[in-house]
Order: C-alpha cells, then structure tokens, then sequence
C-alpha cells in the first residue's frame, strides 16, 4: 500500500513560509540595494583610481542582464509546465474516483454500500486539503481510506474473483496511484529552492552591475531602474506563485472535485 507521507508535507522550503506579497517587497528591496551597491562601489573605486577606465563594464553588464532574462524564462516554462500537471492530475484523479464509485455499484450490496460510503468521504477529504493546515491529516485519512477499500477487495475476490470485482480493483488502484502522483507533483515537482535563490543571486549580480554601470557613465536613470527592478520582482513572483496551487492570483480550480461531491451526496 501507499506508505505515510505525512510527515513529508511538513519539510518544506521556508520560502512556503511566507506570503508572497512579503517575498514581493524583499525581492524588491533587495535588488534596489543590489543596484545601489553597485553604484556606490564604482564612484569608491572612481576615488580609488581616477584615471581607470572601466569600458568592460558596460558589455558584461549587457551580458549578465541577458543571461539573467535566458534563465528566468527557462524557470518560468518550468514553473508552467508543473502548474499544468497539477492541473491536469486534479481531473485525473476526480475522473478516476466517479469510475470507481460506479463500478462499485456493481458489486454485492454489502460491498457496494460500505464502499460507495468510503468513496464519498476520500473525496471530501480531498476537497478538505484546500485548507493548507488540513493537508497532513487528509493525507492520512485518505491512506486509511485506501487501506480500507483495498481490505475489501481483498475479502471480495476470496469470495468471487469476478472480471467485474477485477474491474472496480482496477479502478480503486488507479485512484490510489493518481494520490501518490499528486502528493508528488504538489510537493515535489516544484522549481526547487535552491534554483530560485540561485537565480535570485544572478539577478543580484546582474543588477549590481547595472549600478557599477551607472556610475561609471552618466549618471542613473532612476525610472528605468525601478521598472527594471519592479519587473524582475514579477517575474520572480510568478515562479513562486506557480508552485502554490492555492495561493496568491494563480490557483487550480477544483471545480471537477466539487461536481464530482454533488454528483455523488446525489446519488446517495
């Protein structure tokens, strides 16, 4: 069966911590003083040595900001292309518990009550997880739940081993397969937080350069700047939104499961 992974849910980045709006202004704070820094640093160094010419800066200055928009939009299809799975696996899963709950009609009556019954709670307990706090206890009631409709089986092919039993067995694996795909693809395929704080620290440098360019030529363009920062920190919030499917303006609707809730309290 499907081991805990309770536990796991609790190991997150301490990025999943704060509220984005929060990681917004530090990203913006950040760079702004990465370009001030940077600024700052050349007119010491103007100081320092008057007569240096520093004509270098201005093409690794180009290139890192292009390296930097290369990555970021290398990231973003990632972060999208996870989003989409999250989605997509959300319908599978609602799909796969209908066929379930319809195939277990089928069985004995005996069989099919207690099973029907567990169905309509696995599917509470996973319209449950929107809540973020609630998301280690579903996941373990959800495995007992598993744990229990596999009894079942058990007991029902020892009794009749049926190619219509074999059929709601598939289909309850499905389910129990497409619950560990979405733990996965919730917690686990995500950009990993390592990446994003590299990424951040190039843009850091990036933008640090674009001070360092500054003041060696004629002086800072402070609208510019300021787009340029308040652009990167979207960006960047974007990645991050991408990875909380119910958090922040990008959330997967989990309109399928709320059909598939009405669809079967109707049939009770």
């Amino acid at each position: 069966m499907v081991p805990d992974q309770s536990a796991d849910l609790l190991r997150l980045s301490f990025l999943d911590t704060l509220p984005l709006w929060i990681l917004y202004i530090l990203t913006v704070a950040l760079l702004l003083l990465a370009v001030e820094g940077g600024y700052r640093l050349s007119k010491w160094m103007q100081r320092r040595s008057p007569d240096r010419a520093e004509s270098a800066v201005g093409a690794v200055n180009g290139a890192s900001l292009a390296l930097l928009a290369f990555l970021l939009a290398f990231v973003v299809s990632i972060a999208l292309n996870q989003f989409s799975g999250r989605r997509g696996a959300l319908v599978a899963e609602s799909n796969a518990i209908g066929t379930a709950y319809l195939r277990a009609g089928a069985l004995p009556d005996s069989f099919a009550a207690n099973a029907r019954e567990l169905l309509r709670e696995y599917t509470d307990q996973r319209i449950a997880a929107l809540d973020p706090a609630k998301i280690p206890q579903v996941i373990a009631r959800s495995e007992e739940i598993h744990d229990a409709l596999w009894t079942d089986i058990e007991m029902l092919t020892k009794q009749r081993d049926t190619p219509t039993v074999a059929l709601y067995m598939a289909a309850v694996n499905d389910v129990i397969d497409l619950h560990t795909d979405r733990i996965n693809i919730e917690l686990v395929a995500r950009v990993p937080t390592p990446i994003v704080l590299g990424l951040f620290f190039i843009a850091l440098m990036a933008l640090g350069l674009v001070g360092l360019h500054g003041g060696y030529g004629e002086g800072r363009n402070l609208v510019a700047i300021v787009a340029l920062v308040l652009i990167l920190s979207v960006v960047f919030l974007l990645i991050l939104d991408l990875g909380r499917s119910q958090e922040g303006l990008l959330r997967i609707s989990y309109q399928s499961m709320f059909d598939l809730q009405r669809s079967l309290n109707a049939g009770r």
